[in-house]
């Protein structure tokens, strides 16, 4: 019958001695119990530490021309497509049909869904990515702030499929050719609700661009006493 070992003693199998590997699991214990614990909100309005004051002006004069931009950008008629004029849309627009190319091994449903999905997607990827790797909020806020105008510029699209009057890339309408949103809808019988629904982002993605700016603004009130 095999013999109980000590505690100070060597596991004769690993070579762990075994009083000390149980020390080290109560340490470890002790610091996880005692970490203090760090609500959401808190981490969404942790400031990056050391920032210089050219870089933290940098970052105010951005902001101001941003929340300058979005009331621009929300004025615009959804109805008409009047977003579409924007140089915002010039940037979008590429990496909307992107979209289209990166989800073509999928199938026509997500190929076509995958211009306005890529559009949302990246700039919302970017902000997850600056506010849990990099530890960056104001970055984050601005990207959270590009996705929801990403939002504003789809509205109109959407808006559209109804009654199609938007001319697309191929010079025609969705009458007369492809519109992905005559086909989206198309697919769940909800073309008849296209407007309700184009109101409906132009609305979401509105209120979204203000918490985002607001939430940078927060961001940079706290920097500012942290500033070298």
């Amino acid at each position: 019958m095999p013999q109980a070992l000590p505690a100070s003693a060597q596991c004769p199998a690993c070579g762990i001695y075994l009083f000390k590997f149980a020390e080290s699991q109560q340490i470890k214990d002790v610091q996880v119990e005692d970490a203090p614990s760090v609500s959401v909100l808190q981490r969404l309005l942790e400031t990056k530490p050391e920032m210089d004051a050219t870089a933290f002006y940098g970052r105010c004069l951005a902001l101001a021309l941003l929340t300058w931009w979005s009331w621009s950008l929300i004025r615009a008629d959804y109805r008409d497509g009047e977003m579409f004029d924007s140089f915002m849309h010039n940037i979008l627009l590429p990496i909307h049909e992107a979209g289209h190319v990166f989800l073509m091994p999928f199938g026509e449903f997500m190929t076509i869904l995958g211009g306005s999905l890529f559009q949302l997607a990246l700039p919302w990827g970017i902000a997850v990515a600056f506010a849990v790797r990099n530890r960056d909020n104001f970055a984050a806020a601005l990207g959270a702030w590009w996705g929801s105008v990403s939002l504003l510029d789809l509205s109109p699209y959407i808006y559209d499929a109804l009654h199609p009057q938007l001319i697309m890339l191929g010079g025609h309408t969705g009458e007369d050719g492809p519109h992905d949103w005559i086909y989206l809808l198309g697919t769940f019988g909800a073309i008849p609700n296209a407007q309700h629904l184009g109101a409906l982002a132009h609305a979401l993605g509105s209120i979204m661009a203000v918490v985002a700016l607001l939430w940078a603004a927060i961001i940079l009130i706290l920097q500012k006493d942290d500033l070298q």
